[in-house]
């Protein structure tokens, strides 16, 4: 292999693309899964992989933290886990492509609102008008579904809050790994009390380790890598495609097909997200590194 053709297969652009694909692919076989078992029972799942994995790879440091820096942590553990809880209570209820898209308002939203040009405000109209959009089209639009997505986008500008306070308390990855574990433990009364009994089903256990590497390992690696040559700006323009990419694995894994009006929301959001971005606020943090 050339040089020329070594540095597109490593370029950072592809790496946050294959992380975004990663995601996604790890939903929508999630998803195919809900029939058999609960959202919430994939989701622990998903967080036990991923706070395993990152315990591992990261050996956190815990000595010597202060009152603050376990304060913060805890917040983070708890949107990391409302967020991802949330998220897939909406998969389950509607089009994986719309629910991501009315998630990433939340985002959206906090970083208009930490503009201070008017213009901005443009952007999370146009957001708006997506959302509005979708409510042309009702066939598969359950209102508990759409409010679980809110929740989701509202626990995302919570996690991309204390993402930057958990970086500058907790060096590397320990901060993102000890947030995994708190937010696996919130979880656990329900996933092991109320669902317990789906644990039993070592096929359910493998597909949620799955699950969990696609949705959380691949997806924290290849943007760790990335971001050491990448620019947040682009970064940030790059996570915007996140709606599409949903409505395209949607599609592959579960023939889930959206209506013209529902595309046309999904593009309002993500010409919106893309927008508010190269106004030159972030809409969406990676791990903490």
């Amino acid at each position: 292999m050339t040089r020329a053709n070594s540095s597109v297969a490593l370029s950072p652009v592809w790496l946050v693309l294959g992380g975004i694909a990663s995601v996604q692919l790890g939903a929508s076989i999630a998803k195919s899964l809900f029939d058999e078992v609960s959202p919430t029972t994939i989701v622990w799942l998903r967080l036990v992989t991923s706070a395993l994995v990152l315990l591992a790879v990261a050996r956190p440091v815990l000595r010597g933290k202060t009152r603050q820096d376990w304060l913060v942590v805890l917040g983070y553990g708890a949107s990391l886990g409302c967020m991802n809880w949330a998220i897939y209570q909406s998969f389950q209820r509607i089009p994986l492509g719309l629910a991501v898209t009315i998630e990433f308002v939340g985002p959206l939203t906090l970083a208009v609102l930490g503009s201070r040009r008017l213009r901005d405000l443009a952007w999370v109209g146009l957001a708006g008008l997506g959302v509005l959009l979708l409510g042309f089209e009702r066939t598969d639009l359950d209102l508990v579904g759409v409010a679980y997505a809110v929740l989701a986008g509202a626990a995302w500008a919570a996690y991309i809050l204390l993402s930057a306070a958990t970086g500058a308390r907790w060096r590397g990855l320990d901060g993102l790994a000890v947030a995994s574990v708190v937010a696996t433990l919130l979880l656990s009364p329900v996933a092991l009390g109320r669902y317990g009994d789906q644990l039993a089903d070592l096929h359910v256990i493998v597909i949620g380790a799955l699950v969990g590497l696609l949705s959380s390992v691949v997806p924290y690696t290849c943007e760790l890598i990335a971001l050491r040559s990448i620019k947040p700006s682009t970064f940030s323009i790059l996570m915007s495609l996140e709606p599409a990419a949903a409505a395209l694995a949607a599609i592959v894994v579960l023939g889930e097909l959206l209506a013209p009006v529902q595309w046309l929301a999904m593009a309002c959001v993500v010409v919106a997200s893309v927008g508010a971005t190269r106004s030159g606020r972030t809409l969406a943090e990676p791990a903490p590194d």
